[in-house]
């Protein structure tokens, strides 16, 4: 596979093939995947008690200054490459483990791939689209009918923090946009008997220590673009400075409680309700799973 991939936002135009990789997200065309396997850190909806089968791959079309899963987002090379049928195969087998679903971590620049993958593919479960939210929504289009959970961030309300954060000025106009067709695409969420989620829309936002404003925008975007019953919200306080950080001093230390729990205090003023938000202290770096090529066989 070969092909010049304006595919993200970025639309960088890079020459993509199985050996060279190339873009912002310094990846090859076929898929690349770090660890395959169960996983019980998602929100309770999709971990369930049995977990999320989830497939980690690398690279990343943003640049997050603090991401956690630096180890793998930068694409330089970690992972084993696979085809699709290699990836579909993944896919069964982590179905035949029991996992609730097919969690998909950090998708997007890889969106051809999981495509061919997923096309015909009969699971049973629901497949989540696990990403940063920074996507196309000419790209989200061509996946309508594959995926039945989206899970996507939504980073930023603030343009400038957006830029001097991940590079991405533009993150709040195209998240938005991107989450408006996943929840066309979906329609509000449905829960079955045992509270998993079976279709529909999880937004999540993670809290940076000192931007509050940015996310009271991120939860203004929520109460005012879905209707209520329409999309599930996770206010994530997980937050946990990586090593490297010196250049941004605001990142390096973790939120605090006043911070979570002013912004819990507004989300409920909101009327967001449906969903989940975390107590300081439930989680904790300790959650980032081993990349160390588990299930990619």
């Amino acid at each position: 596979m070969e092909y010049i991939c304006r595919d993200c936002p970025r639309r960088c135009g890079a020459k993509r093939s199985d050996t060279e990789p190339g873009g912002v997200c310094a990846s090859p065309a076929s898929a690349r995947v770090a660890r395959a396997a169960p996983h019980f850190g998602e929100e309770p909806c999709i971990s369930g008690t049995r977990g999320a089968g989830t497939i980690f791959f690398t690279g990343c079309n943003l640049r997050c200054v603090y991401c956690q899963n630096r180890e793998i987002s930068r694409g330089r090379g970690e992972g084993r490459r696979v085809g699709a049928d290699e990836l579909r195969g993944m896919m069964l087998r982590l179905r035949d483990t029991g996992v609730h679903c097919i969690d998909l971590v950090t998708p997007t620049h890889f969106l051809r791939a999981v495509r061919d993958a997923l096309d015909g593919l009969e699971l049973g479960i629901p497949v989540v689209w696990n990403s940063s939210g920074y996507e196309s929504v000419e790209a989200l289009r061509t996946l309508e009918g594959l995926v039945q959970v989206y899970l996507p961030d939504y980073k930023y309300s603030d343009a400038a923090l957006a830029e001097k954060y991940s590079s991405a000025a533009d993150y709040p106009r195209i998240a938005s946009a991107a989450i408006e067709e996943m929840f066309r695409q979906t329609g509000p969420y449905r829960l079955d008997e045992n509270g998993l989620l079976v279709s529909g829309v999880l937004i999540r936002h993670l809290i940076l220590p000192g931007e509050i404003d940015n996310s009271m925008g991120a939860i203004d975007f929520v109460s005012e673009s879905f209707p209520k019953g329409g999309v599930l919200f996770s206010l994530m306080s997980q937050y946990t400075p990586m090593p490297g950080l010196e250049r941004y001093p605001a990142l390096c230390r973790r939120v605090d409680a006043e911070e979570n729990e002013h912004l819990i205090r507004y989300m409920r003023r909101c009327g967001v309700t449906d969903g989940y938000w975390q107590e300081l202290g439930s989680a904790t770096d300790e959650m980032i799973p081993a990349f160390d090529g588990t299930g990619v066989e």
